[in-house]
């Protein structure tokens, strides 16, 4: 997908901290710790793109001075982490949104179809009210996004953004075509998969790189 026929709904974060997160996280030599410290630090820099598109609203505060107007984000916001990478990029994303909810996705990619197979899903009853951020670190066939999103929209919620560390352009190419509602934020556009569905070039199983399971 050139950058020319880039979707609408999608946000390339490409700037030199990004970069330099990336590089730790696609470093093959990075240990368990680096990479976590990295993801979550990753994670800083897309929530704050990310919440740049969220409604606000204008209040009335009084500074030590003075009483002057300020803008605040509109709605309560749910993080979403999808299971279990996403909960890499949770602790970064509650540093900025410390009085976010946070509900889970539980989804695993069958290893013969790669598509995904939900297990666990907890999230707020009342989600339309809020402004969520979904965090699910890699985005390679689309299949398990896609099938969140479904899930998320089936509960209600309407204001939806999605935040990647890296994607591959078969999956993007799917969510943005299955969800043109939703805003999705990654830091890297990386140009397929391979016979295991594995983004390339990729950083790996960013789960089993985040809980030292390889």
């Amino acid at each position: 997908m050139p950058e020319g026929t880039l979707a609408e709904n999608l946000r390339v974060v490409d700037g030199p901290l990004s970069r330099n997160k990336l590089a730790t996280l696609r470093d093959e030599t990075t240990g368990t710790p680096e990479f976590r410290r990295a993801m979550r630090e990753l994670a800083l820099v897309m929530v704050a793109e990310a919440t740049r598109s969220m409604p606000t609203r204008t209040v009335r505060v009084r500074t030590p001075l003075v009483e002057t107007e300020v803008e605040e984000i509109s709605g309560p916001v749910c993080l979403v982490p999808v299971l279990r990478a996403g909960l890499g990029m949770l602790d970064g994303a509650l540093a900025l949104l410390p009085e976010a909810t946070v509900g889970f996705m539980g989804l695993q990619r069958d290893e013969e179809t790669a598509e995904p197979v939900e297990y666990y899903v907890n999230l707020p009853q009342n989600i339309g009210d809020y402004l969520v951020l979904v965090l699910d670190p890699m985005l390679a066939t689309g299949g398990s996004l896609s099938a969140t999103l479904t899930k998320l929209k089936e509960y209600g919620a309407t204001w939806i953004s999605c935040l990647h560390a890296v994607s591959a352009v078969p999956g993007v190419e799917r969510v943005t075509r299955e969800h043109p509602d939703v805003t999705f934020y990654t830091a890297a556009l990386d140009p397929g998969l391979d016979e295991r569905s594995f983004i390339v070039p990729g950083l790996g199983d960013a789960g089993d790189r985040l809980y030292g399971t390889l």
